[in-house]
């Protein structure tokens, strides 16, 4: 995972900026970590950098994001025409691309310590928005952007403030987001939980993203089939199955190929890997079945589709 360390190294490699002072004012005197940032003025900062890397980091974050983007999340690939807001969540891997040079928007960051259910009254592991099978990104109208902007402004001015109790403040803030967020949901998201088959379909979701994005042709799926998944979740292949029919539309076996597919473009596109090499940490015993499995799914071979 990519640590918060990693983050501010990150948006302040090339500059002078000492990362540390960036860090809020008192933020060590807390138990985890907030911080918040405009977007515009950190594009600036990182000027020539390349985009941000497909991986899962160490922390939550909410972007309210202006300008055409496109978002990868997990096995989805969302396009922002021209205002989103993004929930990431520690359990999926994710990125997102500008489409175009007139960026801008606001995103905080923060770690599970920070928003813990005893300071905040949050579950965030319970939230439908951080589900491991919710859906994390929306499209916004100018009024829903307005109301958004509206809380990280006040985010932003608490934060510079010496208020001796702004983190709380900050805390209700961010629970006002999150709200905003899972209000934007389909009904049926927001209570999947008392449900125990979305439960079970949720579990399945969170283990499959756990074992991406591979980062070496060492690193090799642990969970394959169908069959493994259910052991692991201690349910009938057949339960297992018939919940995420119900829940998804999708067969356990669909899901994981359709998940193993984009993971595999990742890998052709993104890593100077050989194709035995993917095939390998995919899972895949023998080339030949990596190479029918691929040209099944997307009609093109490995090598053609990297071409």
């Amino acid at each position: 995972m990519k640590s918060l360390d990693s983050f501010y190294q990150d948006i302040t490699e090339g500059s002078t900026v000492d990362p540390t002072s960036l860090l809020p004012n008192d933020i060590q005197k807390e138990i985890g970590h907030f911080n918040v940032f405009d977007i515009k003025e950190l594009l600036e900062r990182m000027k020539g950098k390349p985009g941000m890397p497909y991986d899962r980091r160490a922390y939550y974050k909410i972007s309210l994001i202006r300008g055409h983007n496109k978002a990868e999340y997990a096995d989805k690939v969302i396009e922002i025409e021209k205002q989103g807001l993004l929930f990431a969540t520690p359990k999926i891997p994710y990125n997102y691309l500008p489409q175009d040079t007139n960026q801008g928007g606001q995103f905080c960051v923060f770690t599970s310590e920070f928003l813990s259910k005893n300071k905040s009254g949050i579950d965030l592991d319970e939230l439908p928005i951080f589900a491991s099978d919710g859906y994390p990104i929306f499209q916004l109208s100018d009024e829903e952007v307005s109301e958004v902007e509206l809380i990280f402004n006040k985010i932003q001015k608490e934060i510079n403030s010496d208020y001796i109790y702004k983190y709380d403040l900050i805390r209700n803030y961010v629970a006002e987001l999150i709200h905003f967020g899972q209000k934007l949901q389909p009904i049926t998201a927001l209570y999947s939980k008392h449900n125990s088959a979305a439960r079970v379909s949720s579990l399945f979701a969170e283990l499959l993203e756990r074992q991406f994005p591979i980062e070496s042709p060492n690193q090799r799926l642990e969970l394959r089939t169908a069959k493994d998944f259910a052991e692991r979740l201690s349910v009938h292949v057949n339960h297992l199955n018939k919940v995420l029919k119900e829940n998804t539309g999708k067969t356990t076996t669909e899901l994981i190929s359709n998940r193993l597919t984009n993971e595999a473009k990742i890998l052709l596109k993104q890593t100077d890997w050989n194709i035995s090499e993917i095939a390998y940490s995919l899972g895949f015993e023998e080339l030949a079945h990596f190479s029918n499995f691929f040209k099944k799914q997307t009609s093109y071979t490995p090598i053609a589709f990297r071409a």
